[in-house]
């Protein structure tokens, strides 16, 4: 099976525009858009696919979670292209199962209205996909897209982790004050690793690091292609890795040789013992065993965080970033700028070890 993953420029800030290509001549190829960056990107999604892919239709597109610099270029490309499948999570349609978090604020219709009303690029994508006769689906763990299966999150924790989410009414809950206290503690740690130094040896990326819950709602996907593991991780944080490792581990998953760094490189979103559950144990300087790429945009000049992307390699992974270019892995003939890693290379992108 050939394929390439090729991971497109977002422009300033932040955001992700992946399409992935897999198949073979007989039966055919598959093209699968992971989430869409802003408003702007969708031009860049579509021009890629007519230059490279002319006249494929999307089989798959993937929302990883409802954070705008993810899902608002994918309304431009559903606008314009031909898409069979659409898989993404609506908060809105688990309104029954969280209307108690809200103590008698809303009704039924009344929270799945306020939740829409926040979520509008949401509605529109669901209104285009029902107008084209797009399949729209949800993306849960065990979910299978194409030759990719959905790790994470369980149905169970996205449903529970709507109420705390950005773009979600306050809930009534005690918890704001332990959130505040975790605030704290995370800023006296950020402040103790400015006293340390990073060494090959002398790992600094903290064990307790917290992301949002929308950052936690993400889709994690692992596809085989070619006997070649691939990870898309978007921007989930250590309790969605944890809990697509321990899935991945039950269906016998053998370890990425891709991966891509969660959240374009936020030291809040990886651990090192989540690392080390995804890529292995930390190995001999110069070791090269994956390829990891990430999502950074143009102006981001201090992503992906050098704890981060230290600890990629320590664990034999090289970072590539997007920045103002698209990058490409791939298997097969691939695209004139695929990447190429060699070990001088891997001795070159050391930051500070």
């Amino acid at each position: 099976m050939n394929f390439e993953v090729d991971f497109l420029p977002v422009g300033e800030g932040s955001g992700d525009a992946i399409v992935i290509r897999y198949g073979d001549e007989n039966p055919g190829y598959y093209l699968h858009v992971v989430d869409g960056g802003r408003t702007d990107t969708a031009e860049t999604i579509i021009n890629h696919i007519n230059k490279f892919y002319s006249g494929y239709h999307i089989n798959h597109m993937v929302l990883s979670h409802a954070d705008d610099d993810h899902a608002t270029g994918l309304v431009g490309v559903m606008e314009k292209m031909e898409v069979k499948h659409l898989w993404m999570n609506r908060p809105w349609l688990y309104a029954s199962e969280i209307l108690e978090h809200f103590h008698g604020n809303f009704t039924l219709q009344g929270l799945i209205d306020d939740i829409k009303e926040r979520h509008q690029y949401l509605v529109e994508l669901e209104r285009l996909a029902n107008e084209k006769g797009t399949v729209i689906h949800e993306a849960f763990q065990g979910s299978k897209i194409g030759e990719f299966t959905v790790l994470a999150p369980t149905r169970e924790r996205y449903i529970n982790s709507i109420p705390d989410f950005g773009k979600t009414p306050t809930r009534y809950t005690t918890e704001a004050a332990q959130d505040k206290r975790t605030g704290i503690i995370r800023s006296v740690v950020e402040a103790a690793k400015k006293w340390l130094e990073e060494k090959w040896d002398v790992e600094t990326l903290a064990e307790n690091a917290v992301t949002s819950a929308s950052n936690e709602s993400c889709v994690v996907q692992y596809g085989l292609l070619n006997g070649k593991g691939v990870l898309l991780t978007a921007d989930v944080g250590p309790i969605g890795l944890a809990e697509a490792a321990d899935y991945g581990a039950q269906l016998g998953l053998v370890r990425p040789e891709f991966v891509q760094v969660p959240h374009h490189g936020s030291r809040h979103n990886v651990t090192p013992s989540v690392l080390d559950a995804w890529l292995g144990p930390k190995q001999p300087q110069e070791t090269k065993i994956g390829t990891a790429f990430c999502s950074v945009g143009s102006n981001k000049d201090d992503y992906p965080r050098g704890q981060v992307k230290n600890a990629f390699m320590r664990r034999g992974f090289l970072v590539y970033c997007t920045r103002t270019k698209w990058i490409s892995h791939y298997s097969g003939p691939g695209h004139p700028n695929a990447v190429a890693i060699t070990a001088e290379a891997f001795a070159n992108e050391v930051e500070g070890l």
